[in-house]
């Protein structure tokens, strides 16, 4: 089992999800979304796993203004804005290899373990 955490240090679901996996003694990287991002790569796997791209976005972002911004732009330019603003992304998305949630989960990922 390969876990991957991509959360925000200030948020309380992303910490909640870091405690799930700790509990278990199962390893996972925690990848902070505000300092290091998620690669092209990443987002199109987890964006296939989710539904979408529109899955991912946090409407409650503080950054208002780009998020106005997203709903107007043409789709492929949505999603190249919404890997430039990775504060935009709802958290934690937790991915294991192919699959992958949003948000906080834990009955999702115990059908992984």
């Amino acid at each position: 089992m390969n876990i991957q955490i991509f959360g925000k240090s200030k948020c309380f679901d992303t910490k909640k999800a870091e405690r799930y996996f700790k509990e278990r003694k199962i390893k996972y990287q925690l990848i902070n979304m505000t300092e290091k991002g998620m690669s092209k790569g990443e987002y199109n796997s987890v964006k296939q796993a989710v539904g979408g791209y529109e899955n991912l976005i946090d409407e409650k972002a503080k950054d208002k203004d780009t998020l106005m911004l997203i709903k107007y732009l043409a789709d492929e330019a949505k999603e190249d804005k919404l890997l430039e603003n990775p504060q935009l992304f709802k958290t934690p998305i937790v991915r294991n290899s192919r699959q992958a949630t949003v948000g906080y989960k834990p009955e999702v990922w115990k059908t992984w373990e």
